[in-house]
C-alpha cells in the first residue's frame, strides 16, 4: 500500500506553476533584483524543494525569518544568498558568519552588537539595516534612524548589503499609506551610508516601478495568492488540496449536521464525510461557509469542521462520481486559496501556512 493510500488528503504542490510566477514578478521588476522569500517553510510549501526551484529557475537571493531557517536552506543551497529578516540574536552571531547568513540589524542594539562581532573577526561581514516607516513593529524607529545618519560610524566596520523597509497596505493601491511610507523609505535612503535598497513585497511590486528599488522580496504571489485583489489574479495557481471520501448517506428525515447541531437538515439530502479536519489546518471557520468541489458541481460544507473530518452536501453530485476512496478539491481550480480565505474570514497567507503534516504530499514539475 502506498504512502498516499494511508493518508487522509493529498496536498499537491505544482513547482512549475512556482517557477513561472517568480519569473513573471522578475521579468515585471526589470533590472531590480528579484529575490524568493521561503520563510515558514516556503509558506508551508517545502523550503528546500521551492529553493531549489527557484535556484533553477534564476533565483539568487532568498529570504527568510528565522536563523534556523537559513540554517535549513543552506544546506539545500549552498551557494545562494540568504537573509534573515529577524535578525541575528545575541550570541548567534558566529553561525550566521559560517554558514554565510546575512543578517537583518533591525535596531541600533543589533547594529552594534554585529559591529563589535565583526570587528572582533577582523573583517566587515554583510548585513541589512531595517527602517519602520510605518509599520510599528521591527526596525529602527525615526529617533534612531537620526541617530544613525548623524552618527555613520556606528556602521563602521559592517558591510552594508540593503537597506529595507516593509510596506503595510501595499494590497490596497489606493490606501494613502503607500505614498507615506515610500517618502519616509526615500528619506531614510538619502541620509543613511547603504548604497541599495529593498522595499516591495509581492503587492508593492505592482505598484509600480517608483517601488522596486534594487531588489524586491516577493512571497505570497510566488505561491499562487493574488498580488492585486482588486483585480483578476495574474499568478499561477500552485496548490491542490484533495479530501478522501469515507462515507456517503442518504438523510430523508430533520436531523442536525457535526458539533453543535450548526446545521439543520430539512429536505432529502446527501452528505458526504472527507477525512480532512481543523487538525490538519483546514481551518474550523470554513463549517457551514466553504465549499468544495467533486469535478465542476460545488458541494458546500455543512455543519462544524472538526478535528480530523468535514461534511459535505453532496445532492447537486451524480451518485457515480461521489463514491468512498474518492476525492474531492478543497483547494483547487475552482476554489484557489484567496476564495477560500475569503470564505474563511482570513487570508491565504494563513490557509497557507496552516496546510499541516498529515497530507501526503505531491510535488510536480521543477525540482520535483
Amino acid at each position: 500500500m502506498s504512502k498516499e493510500e494511508h493518508s487522509g488528503a493529498i496536498l499537491t504542490v505544482d513547482l512549475t506553476a512556482i517557477a513561472a510566477n517568480w519569473k513573471l514578478l522578475r521579468d515585471r521588476l526589470g533590472s531590480a533584483t528579484c529575490s524568493g522569500v521561503v520563510k515558514a517553510d516556503a509558506y508551508g510549501l517545502g523550503a528546500e524543494a521551492v529553493g531549489k526551484t527557484l535556484a533553477a529557475a534564476g533565483c539568487e537571493v532568498f529570504v527568510v525569518a528565522h536563523l534556523d531557517e537559513g540554517l535549513r536552506l543552506r544546506s539545500a543551497l549552498p551557494d545562494a544568498e540568504i537573509h534573515v529578516l529577524n535578525g541575528a540574536p545575541p550570541k548567534t552571531e558566529p553561525e550566521f558568519a559560517a554558514h554565510r547568513l546575512i543578517p537583518v540589524l533591525n535596531g541600533l542594539g543589533d547594529i552594534e552588537r554585529w559591529r563589535r562581532f565583526c570587528a572582533g573577526k577582523g573583517e566587515p561581514l554583510p548585513a541589512d539595516v531595517h527602517v519602520d516607516t510605518g509599520m510599528s513593529r521591527l526596525g529602527l524607529p525615526p529617533a534612531e534612524i537620526d541617530l544613525l545618519a548623524a552618527e555613520p560610524q556606528r556602521l563602521s566596520g559592517i558591510a552594508p548589503r540593503y537597506l529595507i523597509s516593509h510596506l503595510a497596505c501595499a494590497d490596497e493601491p489606493g490606501h494613502p499609506m503607500n505614498g507615506e511610507q515610500l517618502a519616509a523609505f526615500r528619506r531614510a535612503h538619502e541620509r543613511l551610508p547603504l548604497a541599495e535598497a529593498s522595499f516591495a513585497n509581492s503587492s508593492g511590486i505592482f505598484l509600480g516601478a517608483d517601488y522596486h528599488f534594487d531588489m524586491a522580496r516577493p512571497g505570497i504571489a510566488l505561491y499562487g495568492g493574488n498580488p492585486v485583489p482588486e483585480k483578476p489574479n495574474p499568478m499561477a495557481q500552485v496548490v491542490r488540496l484533495q479530501g478522501k471520501i469515507l462515507q456517503v448517506r442518504d438523510v430523508d428525515t430533520p436531523q442536525t449536521v457535526g458539533y453543535g447541531a450548526t446545521y439543520r437538515i430539512s429536505r432529502p439530502t446527501r452528505i458526504a464525510t472527507v477525512s480532512v479536519g481543523y487538525a490538519d489546518g483546514f481551518l474550523r471557520s470554513l463549517g457551514n461557509s466553504g465549499s468544495a468541489f467533486i469535478g465542476d458541481v460545488e458541494a458546500p460544507i455543512v455543519g462544524r469542521v472538526s478535528m480530523d473530518l468535514t461534511t459535505l452536501d453532496v445532492s447537486a453530485v451524480p451518485e457515480a462520481e461521489c463514491l468512498p476512496g474518492g476525492l474531492v478539491d478543497l483547494i483547487g481550480p475552482h476554489n484557489p486559496i484567496d476564495a477560500v480565505a475569503d470564505r474563511a474570514g482570513t487570508i491565504s497567507y494563513e490557509i497557507l501556512t496552516d496546510l499541516g503534516p498529515r497530507y501526503h504530499r505531491v510535488y510536480t514539475g521543477g525540482a520535483a
